[in-house]
């Protein structure tokens, strides 16, 4: 056999073995482009467009996990959330130490109420050490076993959310409602009056603080927070119950 032909075949090779790299970086970098105009859409909440830019990059470069950690989000947005669970276990298994896809994983299944499966997804997080924002899996957990009605749990996870940031609203409501449904209402009162302060655009915080006055049969205070409700979202479902329960307290407890 041909030695020289045999070291031409091999140059031919590493040749289109260099060619073959060179491309799939090329198609990385134009994926990666289109990611970043997608995520511009993310930014401004236009999540159609989003989606448009993300798809057409996934079709350039599938193989990016931060791509599909953004069509998760884009999916869940557009309340698509099996379609959301799809690509962040994309992202996660691209990326095994990708934290925030994990985390955002378990989202979408405290979505779809799959509480276990939610569990494992923060669990997991949690044990992260580098993970810059454990409060959020921590929160997370706490409202998977709130509404597994595990409240003894429930307490505990978000009492360690509120050790990292005592002022973190999702966490302090989360104590708050875990501590209404185990009849404690003085105590949820507590927190939802915290939460309210660094949070005092949430309707649905100021809903709890409402009813739980009502249930302490502090009527002025329960009516003052339902008047909030409609003042912040006069629109809104909440608002509507809200005038039915000022009526109601008006009409039976100030006579």
């Amino acid at each position: 056999m041909n030695k020289k032909w045999l070291c031409y075949t091999g140059f031919v090779f590493l040749i289109v073995g260099l060619a073959s790299c060179a491309d799939i970086e090329l198609l990385k970098k134009q994926g990666e482009a289109g990611r970043l105009v997608g995520e511009a859409y993310m930014n401004q909440n236009d999540y159609t467009a989003a989606l448009n830019e993300l798809l057409k990059a996934e079709r350039t470069y599938t193989k990016d996990p931060h791509l599909h950690n953004d069509l998760g989000l884009v999916y869940m947005a557009k309340d698509q959330l099996l379609l959301a669970v799809e690509h962040f276990k994309i992202a996660v298994a691209l990326k095994p130490d990708y934290a925030p896809a994990r985390n955002n994983l378990g989202t979408a299944y405290l979505a779809m109420e799959n509480w276990d499966s939610a569990i494992i997804c923060f669990k997991e997080v949690t044990g992260d050490l580098l993970y810059a924002t454990p409060h959020y899996p921590l929160s997370n957990l706490g409202w998977a076993y709130y509404n597994k009605k595990e409240f003894v749990l429930a307490e505990r996870f978000y009492k360690e959310a509120l050790k990292i940031d005592p002022n973190f609203p999702v966490a302090l409501r989360g104590l708050g409602l875990t501590y209404l449904a185990i009849g404690n209402p003085r105590d949820a009162v507590s927190f939802f009056e915290k939460a309210v302060k660094y949070s005092p655009g949430f309707p649905e915080l100021f809903s709890d603080l409402a009813g739980t006055y009502a249930i302490l049969k502090e009527y002025n205070k329960a009516l003052l927070f339902y008047r909030k409700v409609v003042d912040i979202a006069p629109g809104s479902q909440l608002a509507v119950e809200a005038r039915k329960e000022i009526a109601r307290i008006q009409k039976e407890h100030l006579k």
